[in-house]
């Protein structure tokens, strides 16, 4: 790697550098999150900042974005010292950021959001909500998101035009420095993305993009920083390293696909479920079976249903019409605890970890366990030993670090707060597992370790439906594949015949994916 690894950041010209940081350091009492670690942007350049969940990006990104102060290192922006105190402060300095956990306000408006902390004031010196309105909607417009009502409250948009708010926020504030964390975490599409970005870069933005799909750092990036450990591994030229190299670096080893071939399921393995004529919200007509020890992945653009679908299936949504079956038995569920206790039982993993997962105020142990808390109870108390017994097993499952179950879980990384999530569905001993998007945000060993979890899973016989943004990893995982598009099943293809090809042609409504796959071979 020695001879991939340049160090493309010292090389700059003095002219050409926006932002720079050196030696940066950040400990939490023992924890060290963050050691000397070294970054610099250039403008008009997308650089990449890679590495595992846990590896240091989000506190690097704190740091940069003034949310959080280091303990040592310099910091400079265009040649003079920054040491931003605050996120107002960076953005004074027209340094701006899209977090991965949004950091909109949830019951103001769109256009309240886009404004905080000026909101435009009438002659009396009042705020003018018209003013407000009017100012949020031209701001949508400069950056392609006319189709927002900028009057709309922010908690009543699905998560993916939330993540788009998020980010037209920071491209507004950001004149010299624009920081993405993940910012595609939750958009099954980049186009508007990564316009807005080219955008940002023709105006001689320097652009810090945080992400672990090592597709789209191809795509938009051509300088990555990598992070292991807290420490600084390389910068390196992203034409000159593979993506195994890059693999390497970020874990320290290299990661080999845990499920390459897809297991044979057949007319004769038992049926977990059967959906038939299912209708609700934003779901058409769906019928489809799920079997015992099958993994079937659902690919679809962004709101083609598959959301409602698996609310509907967990309990979260009205079913209008249409039957469940479970191991032959109706079904019908007012809430995914009705769900998790039916006699074979289904469990929900959620998109976002944050609002609809996590109890952020409470270790990781009791999160893995609050499913099981009748089970451990003793006369209506629950021991600390009997909590962290029955959340070390789960844990293990996933492979995470025993050590972090006595951590607050708000503490955690975001791949640690995942495998706690996961690990907390292996624990409930439900049979059929529903889970959206569940490595969204997370590093290519959490990914790993969430992929052979739930391949054990399935090969003791339990049954999974999962949806993923991400096509790779329904090709990698998935027995069988059905395409969503406007509500409605659109296309199927089994084992061998799962291709990201195949599934983006169907994705956009083409009737003969495999056709177009061979036309265009």
């Amino acid at each position: 790697m020695t001879s991939v690894a340049v160090q493309i950041a010292t090389q700059a010209s003095p002219s050409t550098l926006e932002l720079r940081a050196y030696g940066v350091s950040k400990s939490y009492g023992a924890t060290v999150a963050l050691e000397h670690a070294d970054i610099v942007l250039r403008a008009g350049e997308v650089h990449a900042l890679l590495g595992e969940n846990g590896a240091g990006k989000s506190t690097l990104v704190r740091i940069l974005t003034g949310a959080i102060v280091p303990d040592q290192g310099d910091m400079q922006l265009h040649g003079k010292p920054y040491q931003p105190q605050n996120i107002l402060e960076a953005r004074s300095h027209q340094v701006a950021t899209a977090f991965q956990e949004l950091s909109l306000v949830p019951n103001l408006s769109v256009a309240q959001n886009l404004l905080l902390p000026k909101l435009e004031k009438s002659s009396l010196g009042l705020i003018s909500a018209r003013k407000v309105i009017a100012k949020g909607q031209e701001i949508l417009s400069r950056h392609g998101l006319e189709r927002i009502d900028a009057a709309a409250i922010v908690s009543d948009l699905p998560l993916a035009e939330r993540q788009r708010i998020e980010i037209a926020r920071s491209l507004e504030n950001a004149g010299r420095v624009l920081i993405l964390d993940e910012p595609t975490a939750s958009l099954a599409e980049t186009d508007w993305l990564f316009a807005q970005i080219r955008k940002a870069q023709a105006r001689g933005v320097a652009v810090l993009y945080i992400s672990h799909r090592l597709a789209e750092v191809r795509e938009i990036c051509t300088v990555a920083t990598v992070l292991r450990n807290g420490r600084t591994i390389a910068t390196v030229g992203l034409e000159e390293a593979s993506d195994g190299d890059i693999f390497e670096m970020m874990v320290g080893h290299p990661v080999e696909k845990i499920r390459p071939d897809a297991r044979a399921i057949d007319g004769t393995t038992q049926k977990r479920i059967v959906v038939e004529n299912l209708c609700s919200d934003k779901v058409d007509n769906i019928s489809f079976e799920l079997r015992e020890g099958e993994i079937l992945g659902i690919a679809a653009l962004e709101a083609q249903g598959q959301r409602e679908l698996f609310r509907t299936l967990a309990g979260l949504q009205t079913r209008q019409s249409g039957t469940i079956k479970i191991d032959g038995k109706p079904a019908k569920f007012n809430s995914p605890r009705d769900a998790l206790q039916f006699e074979s039982g289904i469990c929900f993993l959620p998109e976002e970890r944050k609002t609809e997962g996590i109890l952020a105020g409470l270790s990781a142990a009791t999160n893995v366990v609050l499913p099981l808390l009748p089970r451990i109870a003793r006369a209506g108390f629950i021991g600390r030993d009997a909590e962290r017994n029955a959340a070390r097993g789960a844990a293990g499952q996933v492979d995470m670090d025993e050590r972090y179950l006595d951590f607050a879980i708000g503490d955690l990384s975001g791949g640690n707060q995942q495998k706690a999530l996961m690990a907390r569905t292996l624990a409930t001993g439900v049979k059929t597992l529903l889970l959206f998007d569940p490595t969204r945000g997370v590093d290519v060993g959490t990914k790993e370790s969430i992929y052979a979890a739930i391949g054990a899973f399935a090969d003791q016989g339990g049954s999974v439906l999962f949806y993923s943004s991400e096509l790779p990893e329904i090709v990698q995982l998935a027995d069988r594949c059905m395409v969503l598009y406007n509500g409605r099943i659109f296309q199927e293809f089994v084992g061998r015949d799962i291709s990201e090809q195949r599934l983006v042609a169907a994705m956009i409504g083409h009737h003969n994916a495999t056709e177009t796959v061979l036309e265009t071979a």
